[in-house]
């Protein structure tokens, strides 16, 4: 595969480790923990506006993010449920079932869990604030731990108390 001078990569150092941020034109498609591969996209910088998001996030802004965003792969229904997780505010969760319910398929919390698992642009598509019925954490796709600290950082930057997991 021969790289477009229009597909990129940046990196982001933040409180969860060194974040690889993916671009093609100025649209993010990807944000991952793991280097992306160097035949698709070549070392490039992203844009000084989504570094400062990015920065005010990690500090505890509630300001959400602007950045335009691209899905260049995925199926309908993952999509979907890519789609709706900008809906859940900073700081607050909600159950795998409030997702299948929110793209009209009550039944679907298995398939939207799988669907989270694939997610190309975790913390601006925010998977991690989704969790189990019962209130624990559930599964994050880079990891428990960094799911738990992301969600500690939201809980904490808004005054409410940590859950108890």
């Amino acid at each position: 595969m021969s790289v477009k001078p229009s597909q990129h990569y940046d990196t982001f150092e933040s409180p969860v480790g060194l974040l690889y941020l993916i671009f093609s034109k100025k649209s993010l498609v990807g944000i991952s923990f793991n280097k992306p591969d160097n035949a698709a996209f070549k070392k490039g910088s992203a844009p000084e506006g989504f570094i400062k998001e990015l920065e005010d996030y990690f500090k505890g802004a509630d300001k959400g993010f602007n950045q335009t965003t691209r899905f260049l792969k995925g199926t309908d229904f993952e999509k979907r449920v890519w789609s709706c997780l900008k809906d859940i505010p900073f700081g607050e969760t909600r159950p795998y079932k409030w997702v299948a319910e929110k793209i009209g398929n009550p039944s679907a919390t298995r398939a939207v869990g799988q669907a989270l698992s694939k997610n190309p642009i975790p913390i601006v598509l925010p998977c991690h604030r989704i969790i189990e019925s019962d209130g624990s954490p559930g599964g994050y796709s880079s990891g428990k731990n960094i799911k738990i600290r992301l969600l500690e950082m939201e809980y904490y930057s808004t005054g409410k108390n940590k859950p108890s997991w």
